[in-house]
């Protein structure tokens, strides 16, 4: 039986992790978990958040994964040394993977940072751009209400539109060349938070370098699926099923159209 490839999130935003792992590693089956049902994790206090990945990995732990990422930057930052040390197989977060694409994009040193309240005061982002580059600037911003924006599937509303603009503009104002979309939901809005930051400003998304990291572990561990099995995908959520399947088709669209997928609701207690 082949072995998976878990990815967890506090709720639909590792849906765009999920896709480029399926888009770089099309023989690869992927096992889902959005905790539709407590997100948004970022307002919560990170032992609370640890205490919630850590019920999510315990979860996933029964499919036998090979490999367990985690998609969500606040859940990166407040557990993945915790969750690294508690299970035997990697664990892959998203929040050193942005960096490194961001140290590769920047032309002037001057990176922004935005992300949920609990990723931007756990201060990880900076610390893991000044591990790269000491000399780097950071400059970073909480957005709070984007994640509410995102599950509730407004990608492109008027009131979207208006908080984007809103909640962008302190950073709008700092001299930086590329801005680190740190919160996975956060891709979701692209359209949107580049019209606000303009063209000169280069959007980072994690998810790419995180499917690659995914991808070079695996391959250097010999775990790289083989052979021409198609993969059946699982995504489980803990809240409206509804909501979340209708995000994820829409958000996955090609990477599952030819996919067997299976959707499911679990809760955690």
């Amino acid at each position: 039986m082949q072995q998976a490839i878990a990815i967890l999130d506090s709720g639909v935003g590792g849906l765009t992790v999920a896709k480029e792992v399926m888009r770089q590693l099309p023989r690869e089956k992927v096992i889902y978990f959005g905790d539709t049902a407590r997100t948004p994790y970022g307002p919560r206090k990170s032992e609370e958040v640890r205490k919630f990945t850590e019920q999510i990995v315990d979860y996933l732990i029964q499919f036998d994964p090979k490999v367990i990422i985690i998609a969500c930057n606040t859940a990166t930052a407040a557990a993945l040394d915790y969750i690294s040390r508690k299970v035997s197989i990697p664990v892959i977060g998203v929040i050193h993977p942005g960096a490194r694409a961001a140290i590769t994009a920047t032309k002037t040193g001057r990176i922004g940072v935005i992300g949920t309240v609990g990723t931007i005061g756990s201060n990880a982002y900076a610390s893991a751009l000044k591990q790269l580059s000491p000399y780097v600037g950071v400059y970073s911003l909480a957005c709070p209400d984007f994640v509410p924006l995102v599950e509730r599937g407004e990608f492109r509303s008027e009131e979207t539109t208006r908080t984007i603009k809103a909640s962008l503009e302190p950073i709008k104002q700092q001299p930086i060349d590329c801005l680190i979309l740190g919160c996975t939901h956060y891709p979701f809005l692209t359209e949107g938070i580049q019209e606000v930051m303009g063209p000169q400003v280069k959007l980072i998304s994690s998810a790419d370098e995180t499917a690659r990291e995914t991808s070079t572990i695996l391959y250097d561990k010999g775990k790289l699926a083989s052979g021409e099995e198609t993969p059946v995908h699982q995504f489980f959520c803990s809240g409206d099923p509804e909501m979340f399947q209708r995000i994820a088709k829409q958000w996955l669209g090609e990477q599952i159209r030819n996919t067997p997928v299976v959707w499911q609701v679990s809760t955690l207690d």
